[in-house]
Formats: structure tokens, C-alpha cells, sequence
């Protein structure tokens, strides 16, 4: 299990990702997924054979893969990356080269740490963007995710449109590394503009 990515967030120190393993992850893993705050998951009823069951799927397969997320060195998020044009949006939008599906969850926290989330989800994508080749992140929230649909916007997602899939009626949403830039670092999106002019 190995560090695969690590950022430093100006106010609550240390993020990592690192490989899962479904075995030895799974009992942490199954407390997060069934807890309520958890439900737009759609594990709230797994037991742990089942979230074992998802985990190596998700390993094996060619265009998907799960990370645990740290902070401070313990674990308290999940990502997930996938390839849209096999994974979760295959047919239902103009899917372009580059482009990168994304899933996170945050730890249900007995005491919620302010800006937490926020921190995550810049680390995931800030993630995602080190790999040259992405040039858009996808997200597919269901439509009824109001907390995380705000999220999104403040990291640079701009609403495509409803997709009906076969689990739920999602709000697809992209974000362009300009747009993440422009998002979180606007002196890095300026300078990236200057460089391209």
C-alpha cells in the first residue's frame, strides 16, 4: 500500500492517497459507506463481504480504481478515478480525450473539522491534474446532492446537465484544469494564461 500522491493544504496540514486494499481496508471502509451521511454512496445496506466484493472489482478492473485518502497519516476519505468512456458514463455525454471520472467521499467525523471537505476535494483533483494527460474532470452527483453540487462550484465544476443513469438521476459536471486553476490559485491560472499567450 503506497503513497501515490501527497499536498500540503495551507490550513490543516498533510493529504495523501494511497493504494486501497480491499481486504484490510474493508471494516473501515463498511462504516463509512453505511453511515447516513453516506447514503448518496449507495452502500447503506452492504455488510463486509459485499464492500470486499466492490473493492476488488473496482482493482481489477482496466479503467477504475479506489484510493484511501490520509490525513495527518490516518485515513479519512476515499477516491475514487475512472475513465468515463467504459465506467459509469458510458453513452450519455460527448465525452472527450482526456477526461477523467471522480468519486470521493469524506469519513463520517464525530466532530466536523471546518474546511475539511473543501481541503479534500482540492487534494483529489489537484491529484487528478498531476497526471498530464487529464484534461477535464466528470463528476455525477445525484441531482439531490445540494451539499456537494456547491462544493463542485467552488472548485471550478460547471453544470452540464441532468443524465439519468440506472441508479439515480445525476447532475453531470465538468471541470477544466483552467477552470480548477481559475478555482483555487488564481495567481497560478494567470500565470498559466501568460504562458500560453
Amino acid at each position: 500500500m503506497s503513497v501515490v500522491f501527497t499536498r500540503v493544504d495551507d490550513g490543516l496540514g498533510e493529504f495523501a492517497l494511497r493504494t486501497l486494499d480491499p481486504e484490510a481496508d474493508a471494516a473501515l471502509l463498511r462504516r463509512w459507506v453505511t453511515h447516513p451521511r453516506s447514503a448518496f454512496w449507495l452502500m447503506q445496506d452492504a455488510d463486509e463481504a459485499q464492500v470486499v466484493e466492490e473493492y476488488r472489482r473496482i482493482a481489477a478492473h482496466p479503467h477504475h480504481d479506489a484510493y484511501l485518502g490520509l490525513w495527518r497519516g490516518s485515513p479519512a476519505f476515499l477516491a475514487e478515478r475512472y475513465d468515463p468512456a467504459h465506467v459509469e458514463l458510458v453513452g450519455l455525454y460527448d465525452h472527450q480525450p482526456g477526461d477523467v471520472g471522480m468519486h470521493f467521499l469524506c469519513a463520517p467525523a464525530g466532530t466536523p473539522v471546518h474546511g475539511f471537505t473543501r481541503a479534500v476535494i482540492r487534494t483529489v483533483m489537484a491529484w487528478l491534474f498531476a497526471d498530464p494527460a487529464t484534461a477535464r474532470v466528470m463528476v455525477e452527483p445525484d441531482v439531490r446532492n445540494t451539499a456537494v453540487h456547491a462544493l463542485n462550484a467552488v472548485v471550478g465544476f460547471e453544470v452540464v446537465g441532468p443524465v439519468t443513469k440506472r441508479e439515480k438521476e445525476a447532475l453531470l459536471s465538468a471541470c477544466t484544469r483552467a477552470q480548477f486553476l481559475a478555482a483555487t490559485e488564481p495567481a497560478a491560472a494567470t500565470a498559466e494564461e501568460g504562458a500560453l499567450a
